[in-house]
C-alpha cells in the first residue's frame, strides 16, 4: 500500500517519517559534536560540508513529504478531543520548527555569498545573503530551534509510546505497518 487512506499510513509516508527522523537526530548529532572540533581537527571542514549536504537533502525530501501529505488523505487520529487538537498543533509546530532549522541552516552556509555544494553534486545557490550579522543570527536560530526541535521530537514519541502502552490504540503500529490500514480497510467493507 503506496498510499494513505483514512485508516492508516502508506508507505511513502511511513518511509519519509523514519527516514526523516533518523537523518534530524544524526544531523543533531552531528552538529552537536560538531561544535567540539579544532580548526586542526581533518573533521573541521569535512563535518560541515556532511552536515549541510545532508540537511539540503532533508530539506528537499520535507518539501517533498508536505506535498505528498497534502495531496493524500490524512488517517484519522485516535484519542479524545483535546489530543486530537494537541495532535494536530504538535504536528504542526514539528513541521514549522523543522523548515526554522533548514532555513536558519542554508542562512548560515550561504552568509558569505557562496551557495551550498551538496556533496559535489549540485550547488544551492545563495538567494539571501550580506544581511547584518547574517551568519551569527541564523546560527542562534539555528541551535536553539534545534534544540526545540529534539524536545517536540521527544514529546512527538512519548505521545506514541502512550498511545501504544496505555490507550493500547493503534497510532503507533499504523506509522510502522502500512499492512495493518490495509487490513483494517478490508474489515471495514
Amino acid at each position: 500500500m503506496w498510499r494513505n487512506t483514512q485508516r492508516g499510513w502508506g508507505i511513502v509516508s511511513i518511509l519519509l517519517h523514519w527516514l526523516s527522523a533518523l537523518v534530524i537526530i544524526g544531523l543533531f548529532a552531528l552538529g552537536w559534536w560538531m561544535t567540539g572540533l579544532g580548526y586542526y581537527d581533518p573533521w573541521y571542514n569535512q563535518g560541515p560540508w556532511v552536515h549541510r549536504s545532508i540537511g539540503v537533502l532533508l530539506l528537499f525530501a520535507t518539501l517533498g513529504r508536505l506535498v505528498w501529505r497534502l495531496c493524500q488523505p490524512t488517517p484519522q487520529l485516535e484519542g479524545r478531543r483535546l489530543e486530537i487538537i494537541a495532535a494536530h498543533l504538535g504536528h504542526i509546530g514539528l513541521y514549522a520548527v523543522v523548515l526554522l532549522v533548514m532555513v536558519s541552516g542554508y542562512l548560515i552556509s550561504t552568509a558569505n555569498g557562496r551557495g551550498v555544494s551538496v556533496f559535489g553534486w549540485f550547488e544551492v545557490p545563495a538567494l539571501l545573503q550580506n544581511f547584518p550579522n547574517q551568519a551569527s543570527l541564523a546560527g542562534d536560530v539555528h541551535w536553539y530551534s534545534a534544540l526545540t526541535l529534539m524536545f517536540l521530537a521527544a514529546g512527538h514519541t512519548l505521545a506514541a509510546l502512550k498511545h501504544h502502552w496505555l490507550n493500547r490504540n493503534k497510532t503507533l503500529v499504523r506509522m510502522v505497518n502500512p499492512v495493518h490500514a490495509q487490513r483494517s480497510n478490508r474489515s471495514v467493507r
